[in-house]
């Protein structure tokens, strides 16, 4: 089995203070080396678009979709998940930009996934609905950092337990959370899952999630672990919607 898991040397340092919102560019993006690809005009390619113009419809009204379209040898699926905080214009707006920029970063390929800060959206012809995806995840970390690291790693690591144990067992595989750690420091953090995983999968995917830790964000003041079936963040600063 491939893996398109990221090597230390495609890991993004990037500072997370910068990154916008909507129309922002996406955060990451894989395109498939191992799927194959499809015939422009063909019809998987139809099968796609069909898809896209699905999910546009479906995942807005709660924040996530799945569908497939099409028939073996061209069947396609697909899945796209907002962000738990955020509204159902501007989750159809980010699914808007996610779909029309995966088609153009990943021209002819039988699969791709696609994120940006509000929504996350991904295709393929394997049936990959119900399991946990661990071909793609990357990192993203602020790049200032903390004097205690070692005591501020700790914080940060029982924030996100606890908000990852919040996360699997809401009906919207979400949740948020914050943490006093000294007279002027508050720290916030997300966890979230999409949703067609069981509750025992995104407790097992965020698990891993957070084991990368370490190799993520250490000393870190913000950070991110990132992949196609769940993902965490935690910051200085309140990141999410009111």
């Amino acid at each position: 089995m491939h893996f398109l898991k990221l090597s230390p040397l495609h890991l993004l340092s990037l500072a997370l203070l910068l990154q916008g919102v909507l129309g922002a560019d996406p955060l990451y993006h894989f395109c498939s080396t191992t799927s194959g690809n499809y015939t422009s005009n063909g019809t998987y390619e139809t099968n796609l678009k069909k898809l896209m113009a699905s999910l546009f419809y479906k995942v807005p009204s709660t924040g996530f979709g799945v569908d497939s379209v099409g028939q073996y040898p061209d069947l396609v699926y697909g899945l796209g998940l907002c962000r738990g905080d955020v509204s159902s214009a501007d989750c159809k707006s980010c699914i808007v930009d996610a779909s029309s920029e995966i088609l153009k970063r990943c021209p002819n390929d039988k699969e791709a996934i696609i994120w940006y800060d509000y929504c996350e959206l991904k295709y393929s012809n394997d049936d990959f609905f119900g399991k946990i995806d661990t071909k793609y995840k990357f990192y993203m970390w602020n790049t200032a950092t903390v004097n205690d690291s070692a005591s501020f790693n700790n914080n940060t690591k029982e924030l996100l337990t606890q908000v990852a144990t919040q996360a699997y067992h809401s009906s919207k595989l979400y949740a948020t959370g914050e943490k006093v750690i000294d007279d002027s420091r508050k720290l916030y953090g997300l966890a979230q899952c999409t949703r067609d995983l069981s509750s025992e999968y995104c407790k097992e995917c965020l698990d891993d999630a957070i084991s990368d830790l370490p190799s993520c964000c250490d000393g870190k003041e913000g950070g991110r672990v990132v992949g196609g079936s769940c993902n965490f963040r935690y910051e200085l600063y309140s990141f999410v919607n009111s």
